[in-house]
């Protein structure tokens, strides 16, 4: 499959290949969501370059492009936050978000410090957004 993937992208341009990365991630996805240690993170600086900010509504995805914009649902209590791909991750085994504390706090997710979470890819940042120079932060 990846050699197929190679050999596409070098007859048909880098767009197509980088198209179909990006289909085998799911538009809406079910799972595990955790949230950054807001002291720890503060500052650094994340996959596009931005800083963390732990007001923000930056999240962490493994595989959806940076600047995805994505609706986050928390299972348990129906509340709904729209954060933005901004950085990798996370790591934790089992989980396929990390949200900021500020957005945490909003999806009431805190307290239990993970919630079963539903993504929902909405849409994605202008290209000026995703130059490490703006967004979120």
């Amino acid at each position: 499959m990846l050699r197929s993937l190679l050999i596409l992208s070098m007859l048909l341009g880098p767009g197509v290949a980088a198209a179909a990365e990006r289909s085998r991630t799911p538009a809406v996805q079910r799972g595990e969501a955790s949230y950054y240690h807001p002291h720890r993170f503060t500052g650094r600086r994340m996959a596009n370059g931005d800083r963390f900010d732990p007001r923000s509504n930056a999240a962490a995805h493994r595989t959806l492009p940076l600047g995805t914009v994505v609706e986050v649902t928390n299972l348990e209590n129906g509340t709904r936050q729209v954060v933005v791909i901004e950085d990798r991750g996370p790591y934790a085994r089992g989980r396929i978000l990390d949200v900021s504390p500020h957005t945490a706090e909003q999806l009431d997710m805190i307290e239990d410090g993970t919630a079963t979470v539903r993504l929902r890819t909405v849409g994605r940042l202008p290209n000026q957004a995703r130059d490490g120079q703006s967004g979120t932060e």
